[in-house]
């Protein structure tokens, strides 16, 4: 059986072969249900990694290679350049 302890701001260290059980990583969720014996069960909400969000958003354009970033980016900011000289 393994025990936590509640400190006095209501924050408990989850002990770590709970934590390797459950996987539980930085910014996951806990989710404590009750039962009508106000039994509780713990269900984890894992957060959403960067990695699992890639490609879930349809692409309106083709997605241009570093070359093309970089090209886009100095005529943007020659552009933004060129238009201060001309304002000032």
């Amino acid at each position: 059986m393994l025990r936590a302890k509640l400190t006095s701001k209501g924050q408990v260290t989850i002990p770590v072969a709970v934590r390797h059980k459950l996987n539980l990583q930085p910014g996951d969720a806990l989710i404590f249900e009750f039962d009508r014996d106000d039994k509780v069960k713990l269900r984890t909400l894992k957060r959403k990694r960067l990695t699992e969000l890639y490609a879930s958003l349809p692409v309106k354009r083709p997605f241009p290679n570093k070359a093309q970033v970089r090209e886009e980016v100095a005529a943007e900011m020659a552009r933004r350049i060129l238009k201060k000289g001309k304002d000032q």
